[in-house]
């Protein structure tokens, strides 16, 4: 069954006013690995995520310059409260198995949404403590699995690809943004690399 799957990131002595300088850095790693080079979506939540958004913006593909990273990211965080959270939506492409019939599976890459999301300290009632001042949803943890899909070497390839992606991110914010502890986790509980290793172990 589909796990949803984040990375929550920690920062020492991080004050409000880092957040933005924060969510830039965690966005240029991003791109760095493969990722949008633009905001596709951006939106600012008051209190807790059942409120509605008090900034929202969906970019159009012609907006170039408001929805590179600095841009949005100043435009949203322009409403800096303690008690917000901020939400970007960016995508990655992925390999992808297309199934049809009783054929091989044909693979391709298609973009699949990210959410970065900045947490003010008392948003939710300080939540930040559980998820880190910065959040990264992945969304499932399918792309790095492919559990209904039959396991040949080729299948296995496109997985160990997509895990990449994600190893190469995670490295790289653990290197270059500044981070005092990091966790991959899921919604479940249970360890994707666990997982990965008991998938990566039935290959054809």
């Amino acid at each position: 069954m589909a796990d949803q799957l984040y990375l929550s990131l920690w920062y020492p002595n991080f004050r409000l006013t880092s957040l933005g300088p924060a969510l830039l850095g965690v966005i240029r790693q991003f791109t760095i690995v493969g990722g949008s080079s633009f905001i596709k979506a951006a939106n600012a939540y008051p209190i807790s995520w059942n409120e509605t958004p008090a900034y929202q913006r969906i970019y159009d593909e012609d907006e170039i310059e408001a929805a590179a990273p600095e841009q949005a990211v100043s435009a949203a965080l322009e409403l800096l409260h303690e008690d917000f959270a901020y939400e970007f939506e960016l995508t990655w492409e992925l390999w992808v198995p297309e199934q049809a019939g009783d054929l091989d599976p044909i693979w391709r890459k298609e973009p699949r949404v990210v959410r970065i999301t900045g947490y003010g300290p008392e948003f939710d009632e300080g939540s930040y403590e559980q998820n880190g001042q910065i959040r990264i949803d992945f969304g499932t943890d399918t792309p790095f699995l492919q559990e209904s899909v039959d396991l040949d070497a080729e299948a296995a390839e496109h997985v160990k690809q997509n895990v990449q992606m994600l190893v190469d991110f995670t490295n790289g914010v653990q290197q270059h943004c500044g981070i005092s502890s990091r966790l991959l986790w899921s919604e479940s509980g249970e360890s994707l690399a666990q997982k990965l290793i008991a998938r990566l172990q039935q290959v054809n």
